[in-house]
């Protein structure tokens, strides 16, 4: 009897280290195929709005892609990057090498203002989203503003189809969330192209709609016990919790079209970086913009900027069917129009 209980004591450790084994395997999946690349050296500090987990997940491939280089992150909404950013461009020393933004009307912006290094990357062909000609940024990310909602509390049928309905429809009042275009950028884009399809009339509706405005993971919350019925959010936020969490929660690609929002990455001019790593910071850009990088935001639950990148994150329909049903966003006009959109928009909707 002692025998047969060891024997089957050995077996059920074998098979816990197998799984264990398994598990460890599928997360160092991530970074087994990252070749590094030691030519490089030196401190680099990104400015990004990226969510600080997605960032952790990424930071073990950029340690092995790089490993003779100190890559630190500071993250913040798009809001709260421009005002650091405005800060040190007044002191005259930028703190960053690389800024990683929500929407391109900001790189816009600091070409004009003459704060960006120009670099040229080989794949620059295969971008499926406009980028600057002269190099100055290039889109590294998609982010895609969408509808969600929790299937085990409402009834698709019963919520909006599309932006025009989340508005407009009566039976949502008090029950319909959004984040907050004072912090956010894709919040803001999203703005704009609501105020350029729908006018000023949109957010007066909103306003009837008691729209609350707030921070996706709160909303993300309420939507999950009920408290809300739809939410106006970014796509990653509802895939992330998905995939991590198992949650039933839906995401719904508005009728009149998904706001489209291909993020830019920037590389600031090396007489302003306290660093003055421009070699570096051409490297850790041109990585995440190959295949290689790209792979790393996909699994951060954003969509690729490359025509080839077949894959779409976890539980998404693909990049080029979302595009084709887009919403158009004219990115210079939002340069012009950003103090205006957010003083409309406080003026009409405010904090709830």
């Amino acid at each position: 009897m002692k025998k047969k209980f060891l024997a089957l004591m050995m077996s059920a450790l074998m098979i816990c280290a197998t799984a264990c084994g398994s598990k460890t395997e599928k997360k160092d999946d991530a970074t087994k195929n990252v070749k590094s690349n030691e030519e490089v050296s030196g401190k680099v500090m990104i400015y990004t709005s990226m969510y600080e987990d997605i960032i952790a997940n990424m930071k073990p491939a950029l340690q092995k892609k790089f490993p003779k280089c100190q890559i630190e992150f500071f993250q913040g909404g798009t809001g709260t990057l421009q005002t650091k950013i405005a800060g040190e461009i007044e002191a005259g020393k930028l703190a960053c090498d690389i800024v990683m933004v929500a929407e391109p009307s900001y790189a816009y912006e600091l070409k004009e203002k003459k704060i960006l290094h120009k670099f040229d990357i080989e794949n620059k062909d295969k971008m499926a989203f406009e980028y600057d000609k002269e190099g100055y940024w290039y889109p590294v990310r998609n982010l895609n503003m969408v509808l969600a909602y929790n299937p085990e509390k409402t009834k698709k049928e019963d919520i909006a189809q599309s932006y025009k309905e989340f508005a407009e429809k009566e039976s949502l009042t008090g029950k319909i969330s959004m984040s907050d275009p004072l912090k956010s950028g894709t919040a803001l884009a999203a703005i704009g192209a609501l105020k350029d399809k729908y006018s000023d009339e949109y957010f007066k509706n909103l306003a009837k709609r008691k729209v609350a405005v707030e921070a996706g993971s709160v909303a993300l919350t309420k939507l999950e016990t009920g408290e809300m019925d739809e939410l106006m959010i970014l796509e990653e936020s509802v895939l992330k919790k998905r995939q991590e969490e198992q949650s039933k929660l839906e995401v719904i690609y508005p009728k009149d079209g998904t706001i489209v929002i291909p993020s830019p990455i920037m590389i600031i001019d090396e007489k302003l970086t306290e660093n003055k790593n421009t070699k570096a910071a051409e490297a850790i850009s041109k990585w995440f913009l190959s295949e290689e990088g790209q792979a790393f935001i996909v699994k951060g639950w954003m969509h690729p900027v490359l025509k080839d990148y077949d894959n779409p994150p976890f539980d998404a329909i693909k990049t080029s069917e979302i595009v084709k049903n887009s919403m158009k966003i004219d990115w210079t006009k939002l340069v012009k129009d950003r103090d205006s959109l957010r003083t409309m928009f406080t003026d009409t909707i405010g904090k709830k």
